[in-house]
């Protein structure tokens, strides 16, 4: 079992890897989805690192409808994470029409050239699951990221079951978003899946000493917390699924 835990910031790398994360997905703003993380992270997520890093290569919150530009940004990104040596990348871009968009797709894999490539949850937002993962099985990527394309992996476990059985080992398919101590097993147990996407997420206190200033937030409570991973709910998942 692989559990991966996602991150955007130095001080939950450490926490993950503490806790007992097999993989960091390395993200920038996750209350926005993940996007890509600025040069900085990369380098100090590298240098900390005793475990995999896959990057995630998305230019803006929204959609995964791109243009030409932001496809030309992520191929730079992909170019950046091959040069400074992470593990992978993970990838997605749509059609209008809410399908794969097989030609952008291949640019970023041809980008990766021999980097591990995970398929992001993208594939949500797809019109047809069961076409979208043949496609992704056949751009070579390994991994799918998937909710079952409902807002929680425990809502979507019974598409997740029937990808992962249409996948036959072709393709690890892996559920994430809202996974908890509560739910992991049962995730896990009625899916069949090998491999597990987890935020763990909580925040401490922030050590500075505020006085009555604007708010940086949407109110003042968001800037007295510093939103990191929670290494005992990771332990927790882990006991619940390792027991």
């Amino acid at each position: 079992m692989t559990i991966e835990v996602c991150v955007d910031n130095i001080e939950s790398i450490h926490i993950a890897q503490k806790y007992g994360a097999d993989r960091i997905e390395l993200c920038g703003a996750l209350a926005l989805g993940g996007i890509t993380p600025n040069y900085g992270l990369i380098e100090r997520a590298l240098a900390a690192a005793q475990i995999p890093l896959y990057l995630m290569i998305r230019p803006r919150a929204g959609d995964f409808l791109f243009s030409e530009a932001e496809v030309q940004m992520m191929q730079a990104d992909i170019r950046l994470a091959r040069k400074c040596g992470l593990q992978g990348v993970v990838i997605g871009a749509l059609t209008e029409n809410a399908e794969i968009d097989i030609p952008t797709c291949q640019r970023l894999i041809d980008c990766a050239d021999g980097l591990g490539v995970t398929f992001h949850r993208a594939f949500d937002l797809c019109r047809d699951p069961q076409t979208a993962l043949e496609q992704i099985i056949e751009l070579g990527c390994e991994r799918l990221l998937t909710s079952g394309q409902q807002q929680s992996a425990v809502a979507g476990v019974e598409l997740i079951r029937a990808l992962v059985q249409q996948a036959d080992q072709r393709i690890s398919v892996m559920p994430g978003a809202g996974v908890n101590p509560n739910n992991a097993r049962q995730i896990l147990q009625i899916s069949g899946a090998q491999e597990l996407h987890l935020s763990a997420g909580g925040y401490r206190h922030s050590a500075m000493l505020l006085n009555e200033a604007p708010s940086m937030g949407k109110d003042s409570r968001q800037d007295q917390q510093i939103n990191i991973t929670d290494g005992k709910k990771l332990q927790a998942v882990l006991a619940a699924i390792r027991d």
